[in-house]
């Protein structure tokens, strides 16, 4: 399906690529443009032609359900952060890094785009664990800036107090830790936000294959999407207000964005069934006791039915029982005095 189509976007990518090399020569005001230009070009055509490879799909197989896709999927990955370095940070030359290993990748893909599709349960499977691990690493970054939001706040007040910190604890410099704060909100952003679309992405393919899936007012589910929409909001309020990416306010708004993972969190553990959270042992003693109760007088039925057919065969004396039927369950079913 491709080798114009990918051509398209490994053209682009080449072309900036070449532009950033240029750096080690000679400087120019119009060399940031064009490679804004030019990577933005081929981003734009990668996704595309992934989108195209998606809509391909037989029905119920998941989006990238083999490896040139997956590589491809890798490969813009790291396009989506040379774009976002490049605009944020044109001083410094990550093309020099990512681009050349986003080539490969693409180069990688290339050769495997004959390979078979993956088995549905194994596509599935994939992306089950595509979903588990962007949310376990999202809310690491979270539980990391606000150990650093925390940490600022303390360092922040001795220092307003002119106390010395207590013998032996030795705090990061406020710079630093301000810089783990900023940091940590788009990383989670983007981590937690891969998360949610791998997982709608499972639940739909369960849809289609109609198996077991998710209800989309789950409390986990919108709890979830709040959180994600309060970090968009915050890394949006950041770039917007400046002076959000200093001082207290950055630290706060890590306090809050982990506010929302507790909040999350404990909907997951208490109020939803997601991933098979909630325990057997929740359920009430009585229905237990019930059910247990329900299967012991069907195995007394079930040996009581064996045993007649047993002794009216052989002849033999109702007092011989099947192994497995209790004397009491059997008296039960009048198989005995």
């Amino acid at each position: 399906m491709g080798g114009i189509q990918v051509f398209c976007f490994v053209a682009s990518y080449s072309v900036a690529l070449g532009l950033e090399t240029t750096r080690l020569w000679f400087r120019s005001g119009l060399r940031g443009a064009l490679m804004v230009g030019f990577g933005a070009a081929g981003l734009l055509a990668h996704t595309l032609f992934l989108l195209g490879e998606a809509s391909s799909q037989a029905s119920g197989s998941a989006p990238l359900s083999n490896w040139f896709d997956w590589y491809l999927a890798a490969a813009w990955t790291l396009a989506v952060a040379y774009l976002y370095l490049t605009i944020a940070h044109p001083r410094t030359p990550s093309g020099l890094i990512l681009l050349p290993v986003v080539l490969a990748l693409i180069g990688v893909a290339y050769q495997l785009r004959d390979q078979p599709d993956f088995s549905r349960d194994r596509a599935l499977m994939l992306w089950g664990w595509a979903h588990g691990l962007s949310l376990l690493a999202g809310s690491v970054v979270v539980i990391g800036g606000f150990l650093g939001g925390v940490a600022y706040l303390v360092h922040a007040q001795l220092l307003k107090r002119k106390a010395s910190p207590t013998t032996g604890l030795r705090l990061p410099s406020l710079e630093w830790l301000e810089t783990v704060c900023f940091r940590s909100l788009p990383l989670s952003a983007v981590l937690l936000g891969i998360g949610l679309l791998t997982g709608v992405i499972v639940n739909l393919v369960k849809h289609q294959r109609q198996l077991a899936q998710m209800s989309w007012l789950d409390p986990v589910v919108w709890t979830s999407g709040l959180m994600f929409l309060w970090l968009v909001a915050a890394c949006v309020f950041t770039l917007v207000y400046r002076p959000a990416r200093q001082g207290r306010k950055v630290a706060y708004l890590t306090l809050a964005s982990f506010v929302f993972l507790v909040v999350t969190l404990a909907m997951t553990l208490y109020y939803t069934d997601h991933g098979g959270v909630q325990a057997t042992s929740a359920r009430p003693r009585s229905s237990t006791i019930k059910h247990t109760s329900s299967v012991a007088e069907v195995c007394d039925l079930g040996g009581a039915v064996h045993n007649d057919r047993h002794q009216s065969d052989a002849k033999r004396s109702p007092r011989v029982l099947s192994t497995g039927l209790t004397e009491a369950g059997y008296r039960r079913r009048g198989g005995g005095a």
